[in-house]
């Protein structure tokens, strides 16, 4: 089914208008891959397996519920849905008769999955020499790259899930953080791949690791330990490079959070709210609030619970104070920044209809649009069929 285009949206030809990516992938990585190609304009069509049982056909991530049962949903708009069963030999001559036409093909299967199915890189290579071919992985090569990986096994080896928690209580960020970073640096990867492709002529195999992608995020953790000599505190225990960077309450019981993280900042924040006890030689710079902020927070939180919150938010807004009241997933579907030109309808697998945030870019001005629904299993298998020359799939 296609849906029209957003409003303000940018216009053809898109950036990756003419690339025809192959997407074998599952659950929330690969997707993410594919989903920034084919928001940036690459024909994307994702191979999905046969169903195994009635009304579950293609991706299996299509029926997770509780916290997947938005995965299909997020990302894979733009695509085109094909269904080729890889156990048959029909399915997987349809499959390398694909790859064969492909500019990139993406995957996260298990290593060496593939390769039975005649779809590894060395064998399409053979045929396709300007392919492109990404593997989103748990690990990059090294000793653990045969190994299993999450977007929690990532976050817990790599120390991200030590600094979110509480103290001695890891706890994985509250987004599939890694699975869709991963999915970006994949996709960053392809594009610069394409680029070499357009000097060289000739394809690769590019990889996007989910524990080395966890790795970088905690880099500046890393090095904090390296300059100050002492090991980093989980981020909950409150060691801040900034005095007043917190989460305070209202007086009408509104959770707000307020950052003071310049000199500048400080002086319109306390020129703002008028109170002589902010204005303390302890308070003076910087680098004394960080180290006072055991007084500081419980006195700028005494402060902030005298006033409204809506007075809180102009005090800060006016003053050009970093600040946001705190709110919940589902409070996005209203909000008026989104809805201005960010915000992509989608049809469910309910059938009910949703708005989806897009990708955070911007083209002279413009969003990226939606120019096909997400698709319903198998929904251009004959077409794509007709395409590569082969006859519609058997009923």
């Amino acid at each position: 089914m296609n849906a029209p285009e957003s409003k303000a949206a940018v216009q053809a030809p898109l950036p990756l208008a003419g690339i025809r990516v192959m997407e074998l992938t599952h659950m929330v990585m690969g997707p993410s891959c594919g989903l920034i190609l084919a928001d940036l304009g690459a024909d994307v069509v994702k191979v999905e397996p046969v169903g195994k049982g009635e009304g579950r056909e293609g991706d299996p991530t299509r029926y997770l519920v509780s916290t997947g049962a938005g995965f299909f949903a997020a990302c894979n708009r733009n695509k085109r849905s094909v269904i080729f069963d890889l156990e048959s030999e029909e399915g997987r001559a349809a499959a390398a008769a694909l790859a064969a036409q492909a500019d990139v093909l993406i995957e996260n299967f298990r290593p060496g999955a593939l390769d039975g199915k005649g779809l590894g890189y060395d064998q399409l290579k053979a045929v396709n020499p300007r392919l492109i071919y990404c593997s989103l992985k748990g690990f990059l090569t090294g000793p653990y790259e045969h190994r299993t990986a999450l977007d929690e096994v990532a976050q817990m080896m790599s120390g991200l899930a030590w600094m979110t928690g509480p103290v001695g209580r890891p706890l994985r960020a509250g987004a599939p953080v890694n699975d869709m970073m991963g999915g970006m640096f994949g996709a960053m990867a392809v594009m610069a791949a394409l680029r070499q492709r357009d000097l060289t002529g000739a394809g690769q195999h590019v990889q996007s690791g989910l524990f080395e992608n966890a790795a970088w995020l905690v880099s500046t953790h890393m090095l904090q330990h390296a300059v100050s000599g002492v090991a980093p505190v989980p981020m909950s225990a409150g060691k801040r490079a900034w005095g007043v960077y917190d989460i305070f309450t209202s007086a009408d019981g509104i959770s707000i959070f307020i950052g003071v993280v310049s000199e500048r900042q400080w002086e319109l924040f306390t020129t703002a709210l008028n109170e002589p006890e902010l204005i303390a030689p302890e308070y003076a710079t910087n680098n004394q609030r960080s180290n006072a902020r055991d007084t500081l927070i419980p006195l700028v939180g005494r402060i902030v619970a005298r006033h409204r919150f809506a007075d809180i938010e102009a005090l800060c807004e006016k003053a050009g104070l970093p600040f946001a009241r705190i709110a919940q997933p589902s409070d996005l579907f209203d909000d008026p920044h989104l809805n201005a030109g960010g915000m992509l309808p989608v049809t469910l697998r309910t059938g009910g209809q949703a708005k989806v945030p897009g990708l955070p870019m911007q083209f002279d001005g413009q969003r990226l649009g939606l120019r096909r629904d997400v698709p319903t299993p198998g929904e251009h298998t004959d077409e794509v069929l007709h395409e590569l020359g082969l006859p519609p799939a058997q009923p």
